[in-house]
């Protein structure tokens, strides 16, 4: 995970900017949390307007954005390219910590897709061919078949990267961290910006 900013201290009231303050409580989740610490539950619009939410994987973080790779064709891609916009949370029970980001999307470069691919075990870049993420699937052995025809069509050197398989980056406008305190007066503040490159505003709010 890329730390391009980082603030050690883990204290809300120490922290003026929103990105140093996530990296500290990421790398604190990272040894806390005893499963996918990386996990965001991220929604997006689909053209009906309805709110559409599921745990994707962030993949890197730094003060352009927050990033995660998906199946463009897949409803989360078609609704991110009719509606470039969407909101995030991480929940790290162990530390009774929360995280809430708001902010418009924007598909990170070919090379940073090549890049991450890369870097993807051979069987899930096989299953990146074979899945035809989120579409009916008639039975098991249809997904079995593509995955044994892939397998032998990249048997030899390196699986390239599906022309639909791509990342998205999150560029936050509010970021809001939430903190466990005894008998619900937990600590909450939030930050703002009006633009990506405006300077942030920091609030403390109620419980």
């Amino acid at each position: 995970m890329e730390n391009s900013t980082s603030l050690r201290s883990g204290n809300l009231g120490d922290a003026d900017e929103p990105v140093g303050l996530f990296s500290a409580w990421f790398e604190e989740a990272v040894r806390a949390e005893p499963s996918d610490p990386t996990a965001m539950a991220l929604a997006t619009i689909d053209a009906d307007g309805i709110p559409n939410a599921r745990m994707v994987l962030l993949k890197g973080v730094d003060a352009r954005g927050f990033v995660f790779y998906t199946n463009s064709d897949s409803p989360k891609g078609r609704e991110l390219a009719a509606a470039p916009a969407a909101a995030a949370v991480f929940h790290w029970k162990s530390l009774k910590r929360q995280v809430r980001l708001r902010g418009t999307v924007e598909s990170v470069t070919d090379a940073e897709a090549d890049a991450y691919f890369a870097t993807r075990p051979k069987g899930s870049q096989i299953g990146a061919w074979a899945s035809k993420q989120s579409t009916p699937m008639e039975d098991r052995f249809a997904l079995e078949k593509a995955v044994a025809l892939y397998t032998a069509k990249y048997a030899l050197g390196a699986v390239p990267r599906p022309p639909y398989w791509n990342g998205y980056r999150i560029v936050p406008l509010s970021m809001e961290f939430w903190q466990d305190r005894p008998f619900r007066l937990h600590e909450r503040f939030e930050f703002r910006r009006t633009q990506p490159d405006a300077a942030w505003v920091k609030t403390r709010l109620y419980p």
